[in-house]
C-alpha cells in the first residue's frame, strides 16, 4: 500500500450485509403487500370506460357507461376497453416504481 493512503475502513462484515439484505427484503414484502391493496383507474372515451387495476397489476373492475352500449358499436367499445386497460396498467407500473424504487436503490450491489 502506498504511503499516505488510508484504505477505507469496513463498517461491517458479511453478517452486517446479510442483516441489511434481510431488512430490505422485509421492506420489499411490506411495500408489495401495500401495492396489492392500492388501486389506479384508467379511463377512455371521456370516462365512458373505466378500468381499475391494483398496484400489483390485477384487474379489479371494468365499468362501461350504459349509453355506450346502446349504439351497438362493438369495435369502438373494444378499442375503448383496451385503451383504458393499457392506461390503468401503465399507472400501476408507475405506482410500483414509485413505491419500490427507493427500496431497490438501497441494494449494496
Amino acid at each position: 500500500m502506498a504511503k499516505g493512503f488510508n484504505a477505507p475502513k469496513k463498517v461491517g462484515g458479511p453478517g452486517n450485509m446479510m442483516q441489511q439484505l434481510q431488512k430490505l427484503q422485509e421492506q420489499m414484502q411490506i411495500a408489495q403487500a401495500q401495492l396489492a391493496e392500492e388501486t389506479v383507474v384508467g379511463t377512455a372515451g371521456g370516462g365512458a370506460v373505466k378500468v381499475t387495476v391494483t398496484g400489483d397489476q390485477q384487474c379489479r373492475a371494468v365499468e362501461i357507461d350504459p349509453d355506450l352500449v346502446k349504439d351497438g358499436d362493438v369495435e369502438m367499445l373494444q378499442d375503448l376497453i383496451l385503451t383504458a386497460l393499457n392506461s390503468a396498467l401503465e399507472k400501476s407500473r408507475q405506482l410500483a416504481a414509485e413505491r419500490l424504487g427507493p427500496l431497490s436503490s438501497g441494494l449494496p450491489f
